[in-house]
This record gives structure tokens, sequence and C-alpha cells, in this order.
């Protein structure tokens, strides 16, 4: 029997043996087989630091290098410039030692190396949608003789693609590149957070996700350490932002953040570590309190920030740091270090607030405990209020949300994807307009054919006449059609089309720069206000605005010993899978106090238990909260939503909260008795007339307010029976127990 190993390239083999190989891993050893057995396509599915890039391209390389034929042979996607930068350094060598050139293509890889690829397409690009976009519109007959006899098409880190617009943006490119081919590019999917493979092998392959090899290995997970650490807010005024009338800070000793910062400072200043804050602004807050602790220590700064504002300089600082491993170092991140950037193995993983997203907190965790005999160590930190406020407040729902996320982590739940996407329009605009401009024009029925008829943007043939109309109304203009049906450019279309703001799916909005001394800091948004003699805190340090360039947006600090946080954009917030709010539920009913409870969260989940216990479920799962009724569903964020808009429709105040729904102004009896007249509203095209703030992806300007409403109703048709169920077990108690 012909082994994995002998089926590779002779050059591979000595590749393997010249980098200290004694075996395959697992993982590789199947793959080999299955990519160069067959011509399927293939989804590789193993942990964190599996060898699933090897595993990729040891058999594609194999093939490559035997190949005659003009153009590239394989292309590389992913979601991350620094990620092409990892992989670049990884893959160099060995396709170096197959002749093979390989090319970085981002914006700012070199063009050098790009130019020559254009001359004589051959070999191997690691590219980002975004770059394969600008490709298709600005060179389109370039882009041709790249990808136009393909291989093969690598698609790392596959779940970041299951969801959101990038994600059906590169389904579209994909489905345009199969469009410039003989033949269909066989496609690989590289990922170690899969919570549904099905949805991910319809992903690769729309027309025949049966066909799509999966291998799964799960391989050793290494034991895992964890904590749960809570800690009591007792002011929610003081903090970092609170500057006395002397420009110094005040930091209050009740702060539940510098309490967090004193852990963080005593156990991950002598070992390289990720601290992952959430928000960019929780980034510069505790990076700031870590570096002042630092600093009054009278020891060199191990904590940096690293978010997608600071330059591109600072944050590969903070990964080559990392990497290197020979200064402890450690990043407090957004999720910018969640993806498989290179930055080699670190000693713990630490979260501030409770995890939302499973599949993300598995991605972090993967990070640690890489080397042989490490454990994983995961640090969890909660902020509570001293005083809770109200039944929810008394549930102390973080440390019940944190909790629940590590049960489920522990019983290796990842969350699927959402089935429908509300952003499909507005990649549908975009990707209208660059196929317009690939082709020179285009019929609106080769247009449906040739983007909409299946696959991840499917549509109708009138639901995209539609599109075309509003997209074609005078006073939109993207669009205009010839007197022989040939759709073309508008004015307004001429115009987005030209910027390089066009290739991206997601908004870019103009920011101050911030130089000190000449380099560059980052960026904050143009909602700040800045002027001379500002204080300002970025970078985990504190500085002191110059001068301001109004017209070049850039504002010229230096370092000083205080100053306010910029304000960041909050985004909207990760939702919540109905499997964790569910898990929190069980939570609360459970008895058992978890061994990795430290001891104030122990004592809030004690709390939170007998609160819940305490609570008088006279109506069913509703209970008062002053002039407010609580629902509790125990659902995610897109059940309380919707449950939401349907007391909107009926006139109440209402909002979707983590564990159901706060109607205002209602009792719980009288809740109750409504329930009837709830259920004859539960009609979709009535409920999404309510609806207003539709237009939040990109290109949603664009699109028609009777297709978004259409689009609404279609994503929540699923749930409607779920909450007429809802409604009725309500109308109906079983008993009071919830």
């Amino acid at each position: 029997m012909v082994s994995s190993y002998d089926r590779l390239h002779r050059d591979v083999q000595r590749w393997i043996r010249d980098e200290g190989w004694t075996e395959l891993r697992q993982v590789q050893d199947q793959s080999i087989s299955a990519i160069l057995t067959g011509d399927e396509d293939v989804l590789i599915c193993a942990a964190t630091a599996a060898g699933k890039t090897e595993a990729a391209f040891l058999p594609l390389l194999t093939q490559a290098a035997s190949r005659e034929a003009p153009g590239l042979a394989i292309l590389y996607v992913s979601p991350l410039k620094a990620l092409i930068n990892d992989q670049a350094r990884r893959l160099d060598g060995l396709c170096e030692s197959l002749g093979l050139p390989l090319v970085r293509w981002h914006g700012d890889a070199p063009q050098g190396p790009k130019t020559r690829t254009f001359k004589h397409p051959r070999g191997v690009a690691l590219i980002t949608p975004e770059s394969i976009e600008a490709m298709l519109v600005r060179r389109p007959a370039d882009a041709r003789r790249l990808f136009g006899a393909l291989d093969a098409i690598v698609i790392d880190e596959l779940h970041a693609f299951l969801r959101g617009p990038r994600g059906l943006h590169l389904a579209s490119l994909l489905r345009r590149i199969d469009a410039l081919a003989d033949r269909r590019p066989r496609r690989i999917g590289l990922s170690a957070t899969i919570g549904d493979p099905a949805i991910a092998a319809s992903w690769l392959h729309p027309s025949a996700p049966s066909s799509v090899v999966r291998i799964e290995v799960e391989g050793g997970q290494p034991e895992l350490r964890l904590q749960v650490r809570a800690y009591l807010q007792r002011d929610s005024v003081i903090g970092t932002d609170a500057i006395g009338s002397d420009g110094t800070r005040i930091e209050g000793d009740v702060d539940a953040l510098s309490d967090i910062a004193d852990h963080g400072f005593k156990h991950l200043r002598d070992e390289n570590n990720l601290l992952f804050a959430g928000s960019r602004r929780n980034v510069e807050e505790l990076a700031d309190r870590l570096r002042a602790r630092s600093e009054a220590a009278g020891v060199p700064n191990p904590f940096l920030p690293h978010h997608g504002n600071l330059a591109r300089e600072l944050r590969e600082e903070v990964e080559g740091r990392l990497k290197a491993g020979d200064l402890p170092t450690t990043a407090i991140a957004t999720t910018t270090l969640e993806l498989g950037i290179d930055i080699g193995s670190v000693a713990s993983i630490a979260q501030l607030g409770p995890p939302r997203s499973i599949a993300g907190l598995r991605q972090r965790l993967g990070r640690s405990g890489r080397r042989a005999g490490a454990a994983s160590v995961l640090r969890i930190y909660i902020r509570e209020p001293a005083a809770p406020d109200g039944p929810l407040g008394r549930l102390r729902l973080p440390t019940i949300c944190a909790i629940a996320a590590v049960r489920l982590l522990l019983d290796r739940f990842v969350e699927p994807p959402e089935r429908f996407d509300p952003s499909t329009f507005s990649v549908a605009v975009q990707q209208t307009l660059s196929l317009i401009v690939e082709r020179g024009g285009v019929t609106p029925a080769g247009l449906h054919r040739e983007l909409f008829a299946g696959g991840a943007l499917a549509m109708s043939a009138g639901d995209l006449a539609n599109l075309l109309r509003g997209m074609a109304d005078p006073e939109v203009g993207l669009l205009e059609q010839s007197p022989d049906g040939l759709l073309m450019l508008g004015r307004t279309g001429e115009r987005i089309t030209v910027s390089r703001d066009f290739y991206a799916n997601f908004d870019t909005e103009e920011e101050w720069r911030l130089i000190a001394g000449g380099r560059s800091l980052g960026t904050i948004p143009l909602s700040n206000a800045v002027a001379v003699g500002v204080l300002v805190g970025f970078a985990g340090r504190r500085w002191r605005i110059l001068a301001v360039d109004d017209p070049a947006k850039v504002v010229e600090v230096v370092s000083h010993p205080s100053g306010r946080l910029p304000q960041f954009d909050s985004g909207s917030g990760e939702p919540m899978h109905d499997r964790l709010a569910a898990e929190m539920l069980a939570v609360l009913r459970d008895a058992d106090l978890p061994p990795w409870l430290d001891k104030t969260s122990n004592r809030m989940l004690q709390e939170a238990r007998t609160a819940w216990s305490g609570m008088t479920f006279i109506d069913g799962p509703l209970i008062a909260a002053g002039r407010a009724t609580i629902l509790f569903t125990w659902r995610g964020t897109t059940f309380n939503a919707l449950a939401a808009v349907v007391f909107v429709a009926a006139g109440y105040n209402a909002e979707a909260i983590d564990v159901g729904v706060e109607i205002d102004g209602l009792s719980p009896s009288e809740l109750v008795a409504q329930v009837p007249r709830l259920m004859t509203l539960l009609d979709l095209e009535l409920l999404s007339k309510t609806m207003e703030g539709l237009r939040h992806a990109k290109y949603d300007e664009f699109v028609v307010e009777s297709l978004l409403r259409k689009d609404w109703a279609r994503r929540n048709s699923v749930l409607i029976p779920e909450i007429s169920s809802f409604l009725n077990d309500i109308a109906e108690p079983k008993g009071a127990v919830v």
C-alpha cells in the first residue's frame, strides 16, 4: 500500500526531511490521500496548530510541481493581510524548493512580485477577497490570465467566511472566477472551528455539497486549566477616563477594572499571554492601567495594545515580540489576534467579560497549550455591580453567561452560522456594479445567470428586477440601460466604482491619523474633538496634541502623563446563540459549584440561584420589574429581537435583552391578557411594515425598501411558529416552574 508520504513529490519529501519532521500528522496524512487520489472539494477541520496549512499545500504543490499550463496553479484566500504574510514566510521555502513562485497580493504587499506575476503567471498567490475584487474591476483581462486555469483555491479560516458580507462577497467572487475558467478549480477549506460541517460543505460547493470530502480530526486536546474571576464595580463613574482639574488621572480603588489590572499585572507579566478585552475602548483602558503599574513598579512594560485602529507597524511589533518569545509580552487585543496569525504559543489566554461566542472562545484558547506537555490556560474576568438593581441585576447574568460558556466549551459545542444573512442585497448591489465594470455591460438575464441563479446570493428574477429598478432610479443613478437592454453604469455608479473603497463590502470611514515624532500611531474616529492642548489616550499611552492638520486629518501628539481615551464605535454587539441562553437557564437551575470559580464568582452564582429560586412566576415566564415586565424566553438574540418586534407592533415599548424581552408599561397579568391580540400580529408582512432602521450594510442605501422588508420577513419566517408556540404557553401555563 502506497503511503501518503510516498505520494508526495520528491522535493516535497526532501523539504519535510529538512524540516526535521519524523512523521506526518493525522490531518496531513488524510488530506494528502484525499487530495491526490481525487478531484473533489475538501473540507479540512482540525485544531489550531494541527498542521492544516501543510495538509492542503503538500499535496497541492506536489501536483503543481509537474504543471506545464500557464497561469496560477493555486490561489490561497485569507481574511487577513497579516495571515497572508505569515503563510508566505511559512510556505516560501517549500515553494522555492519546487521552483514555484509565491506572491503576496494585498494592499501592503510590494508591487514588484505582482508585476512579475502579471508578466509570467504561475505558482501560488496569497490574496484577500478585496484584492480579487480589485483585480476583476481594474484588470479583468489580467484576471482571466491569472485565474483562468487554477487547479485549486484554498480558503483559510473558512468559518470567518460562513457569515457576514465578506463571506457573501467571497462566495460571489469565487463564482466569478469559476466563470473565467474552462473547468472549475477545486476548493479546499481550512478551519479549526466549524459548527456545522454540512453548512461549510454547502458554502464550498453549493451545487453539490454532498460531494465535498470532509476531513475532521479532533487531535489530542491539552489539559485545560481555567478560572472565572468576578470583581465588584462599586462606582461606575470613577475610572481611567476620570481626569482631575490638574490634568492628572483619578483612579478609584473601588474600580473593578483596576482590580482586574492588579491581577493581570501580577500573573501575566512574566510570560507571553493574550488578553482579549472585547472593544477597542477596553483594550486602551486596560493597556493604560497595566502600563501605569509597570512604570510604578519600575519594570519594563510587557503589556501592549493590539487593535485595528493602531498603525500596522505597532501591531507588527507586538506580533513579532510574541513570536520571538525573547521578551515577556502580553498583548491586550480585540479580535485582531483571534484568527491564525503566527505568534507562536502563549502561556495563557485571558478574556475581559463573558464570552458570547463559543466558536470565538475555542479559537482563542487554541493559541495556548501548543507546546508538548503544556496545558491550555484560560482566565475570564467578570465585572459585576456591587449593588445590583432590579431582578436582572440580581441574576448576575455576566457571571452566569461566563459559566454557561465554559460548560459549552467543555461540551465542544460550536455555533453554526445563521441560515440567512441580512447583508445579501447590499453585496448584490456591489457585485452587480462590479460585474458591469468587468464585462463592460451585462443584460439582466446574463446578470441573473452569472451571480444570482443559486448560491450565496440566490434571488428570484423578480427580486433582481426590483433591485435593478431601484438602482436605475434617476435619483439613485447607479445604473442606466441601453436601448438594446444592456445594463451600464450611471453617474453615481461610475463615481463609486472608481474609488478604492469600492473593493470592500464593509465601511471604511474617514478618521484622524495620530503622529508622534514622525511615526504613525494609528487612527481615531472623526467624532472625537481634537484641538491643540487636548489630552488623549491611545496605543496604551497618554498624549498631548501639538498640532492639527484639518485638511489632511493628521494630529501631531507628544507624550503626556494624562489624557482622555478616544471614543470608538461600539458596534452592534455580538449575538447570543439559543444554546448559550438555554445553558444560562440550566446553570441557574443546577446546584453544582464548579471548582474553577474564584470566591467572588462562586458567591455571585449562589446569589443568582437564590434570586432565581425566589422569583414568583404566577403568570408563566414573567416577572414585574418596576413599571415593566420581563418576559424570560431563554432564547438567543434573533428570537428575542423578533419577539420584541411583536410587542412594538402591538403599541408597547419593548426591548430585546439577552434572556428575553423587557416590555414597558405592562404588568405580567396584563401581558397574559394581551396574548390573543399578540397572536393576531404574527404576520410577517404586517410586522415587516413596522420595522425601522433596516439599512445597516454598506450598500443598503441603494436597495429599495420593499426588498429589505421582504428579506427581513424571509430571515424571520422560521421563527414565527416558535413565537406562536411560546405565546400559547404563556396563555396556558403548565405550571409556575420556568
